[in-house]
């Protein structure tokens, strides 16, 4: 159906139609050489100027339907501080995160210094170590066999008085946890059992930093 501009545009058009045929149309006897327009001229051009109408009122619908503001819902707070990150990506920073709370939790179990002081923060490293240094004195090892990630989800984000950003992810996930001692013996935990644990990880990265490799700050179950 057409639209009621179209049909007021092409009352328009006709009523043009019907000027340019009396006045282009008749040959009056006093003007016998006079130049007429043929009937099909007159049709030809009113097919113009219809084709032409309609094209414009699309031309000014689009134009009108671009011009129109879009109703965005507002972001939140947690995203509306990501964006101030320099070089944030959140679908990487949450596979990141994910790999390094499997390399932290494997390092922490296996006691490697090392790979600890590279990912964790002096704090977190001396309760950690501290942990270890319990477990080394009671001859108990322990085991985590990560069975996967239920979830893993930026929960805050926030930016301290020293330019730091701070990211907090809660991560569920399905694990087998058992601490045996010397003689091998389960002294804690069931190998047979998949436990959910739900944990929340904070990392901190300086805004102004050349790398964009963050640290762990902060752990809570």
């Amino acid at each position: 159906m057409m639209s009621l501009d179209i049909i007021v545009l092409l009352i328009v058009v006709a009523l043009i139609f019907q000027r340019l045929w009396r006045v282009l149309g008749t040959r009056p006897e006093e003007e016998p050489k006079k130049v007429r327009l043929s009937r099909e001229g007159a049709e030809k051009l009113y097919k113009l100027l219809k084709t032409e109408t309609e094209k414009g009122l699309k031309e000014a619908a689009q134009t009108a339907e671009v011009l129109t503001p879009i109703n965005e819902e507002p972001i939140s707070e947690t995203d509306s501080v990501l964006q101030k990150i320099p070089g944030f990506n959140k679908d990487s920073f949450i596979k990141g995160a994910k790999k390094a709370f499997q390399v932290i939790t494997e390092a922490f179990n296996k006691a490697d210094a090392e790979t600890l002081k590279m990912l964790v923060s002096t704090s977190v490293y001396k309760k950690l170590q501290e942990i270890i240094k319990q477990r080394q004195a009671d001859d108990i090892t322990a085991e985590t066999d990560f069975i996967c990630f239920d979830k893993a989800e930026i929960i805050k984000a926030q930016i301290d008085n020293k330019n730091k950003a701070l990211i907090s992810v809660e991560f569920v996930s399905e694990q087998v946890n058992v601490l045996r001692d010397k003689d091998d013996n389960v002294v804690q935990g069931d190998e047979n059992y998949i436990q959910t644990i739900t944990d929340v990880w904070t990392f901190e990265r300086p805004l102004d930093a050349h790398t964009l490799n963050w640290t762990l700050v902060s752990t809570k179950k």
